[in-house]
């Protein structure tokens, strides 16, 4: 990979390409130029090429891109060419549907263990996987050389379960916390707030819903008034 700058954003699209490749390969498409990338993804091919080309040329002008090559590119590229071990904190309902969800349907990561303080969650089982207590999260993060954890605790427990984590050797953390963490320098956090995200989804909704009213309205509107002579 070159030795440059890449900006986040153009870091959290590269797994939206490697998700588009996988399906035209189960599909048996084997060429896709950028304009198709654009129509699967929503990006702009222009944005496409040039997110790729921070990596390398890897498609044929005129041709377009091979499905297989490209994604063995990015499995690279992301660090996905192995099976990423990782661990999640949090069992309750959200921490529990994350672990089940990458046992089963994430190809790329492995979940070594699921870790909570409630002693009412502690030693039930994930699909096969046991609960642990959290005072065990250090000696597994050092056993199997953990860098990424998922965080899925309430917010007032979020910045001592990351300094905890981070204080054992993770260098990376997804965190569904509602809370800013505050982390050293090296260590990257993605927030994934859903209360927010559902919220920016109802003021979209909202204002449809209002649009179509006031436009139903208009289209329904009461007769223009007769003009009244002048006198």
């Amino acid at each position: 990979m070159p030795n440059r700058n890449i900006s986040k954003s153009v870091i959290k699209r590269l797994p939206i390409y490697l998700r588009i490749l996988d399906q035209l390969i189960r599909r048996g498409v084997e060429m896709i130029s950028s304009k198709e990338l654009s129509n699967e993804s929503g990006f702009t091919a222009e944005q496409i090429r040039k997110d790729l080309a921070y990596f390398g040329a890897f498609g044929t002008r005129g041709a377009g891109y091979n499905t297989v090559f490209l994604r063995e590119k990015l499995l690279k590229i992301i660090g996905l060419d192995s099976i990423t071990d990782t661990i999640v904190i949090g069992a309750g309902n959200l921490g529990t549907a994350l672990t089940r969800y990458n046992l089963t349907k994430n190809p790329y990561v492995n979940i070594v263990a699921a870790f909570d303080k409630n002693p009412r969650l502690i030693g039930n089982k994930i699909d096969g996987l046991d609960v642990l207590p959290i005072d065990k999260a250090p000696e597994i993060i050092k056993e199997y050389n953990i860098k990424v954890c998922l965080i899925s605790v309430p917010a007032h427990s979020a910045q001592e379960v990351a300094d905890l984590v981070i204080n054992s050797g993770v260098k990376a953390i997804l965190n569904f916390a509602p809370v800013k963490l505050s982390v050293p320098e090296g260590i990257h956090v993605h927030n994934a707030d859903l209360t927010i995200e559902l919220q920016s989804l109802i003021y979209y909704s909202s204002a449809e819903e209002e649009r179509l009213a006031r436009l139903d309205k208009e289209s329904k509107g009461k007769k223009p008034e007769r003009e009244k002579p002048f006198s």
